[in-house]
């Protein structure tokens, strides 16, 4: 079980982990022992988390989030397997906490006088700088 906050619990049949061989350097320890994780979450199917917060979390997982609605995170750090497996339940214990803080409110404004003035002052240079490209006439009048 893993405790995000005081209301919300992951329960362990919500969790999947699997254990890969990790790349990278590690001589041939990397060729043997499978110390890299693949955390599954079913956030989809969570009955622990409400429905704003789970939109916010696919929104925050981006390609980590599957169709099928499931969180997979993986973790290839270290070569220590018990670490990868804590830095990957860490992780996703962040991006929930990070899920839970429903976004600020925008407070539209107006803009003020003096942007509307130099706003306007600036179209009038533009403006003449565009009507000085006219034809030229030959004779001057």
């Amino acid at each position: 079980m893993l405790k995000i906050s005081d209301s919300i619990t992951i329960e362990d049949w919500e969790l999947t982990e699997q254990f890969i061989r990790s790349s990278g350097p590690g001589g041939q320890n990397v060729n043997k022992v499978s110390t890299a994780v693949e955390l599954r979450f079913e956030a989809e199917r969570s009955p622990n988390l409400p429905g704003p917060v789970k939109a916010r979390l696919r929104r925050i997982a981006g390609r980590k989030w599957t169709k099928e609605g499931a969180l997979v995170l993986q973790v290839d750090e270290t070569r220590s397997q018990a670490r990868n497996r804590d830095i990957a339940r860490d992780r996703l214990k962040e991006m929930i906490v990070q899920a839970l803080r429903p976004p600020k409110r925008r407070v539209p404004t107006k803009p003020t006088l003096g942007s509307k003035k130099r706003r306007l002052k600036a179209k009038k240079v533009r403006g003449e700088v565009k009507s000085l490209r006219g034809r030229v006439d030959p004779d001057g009048t």
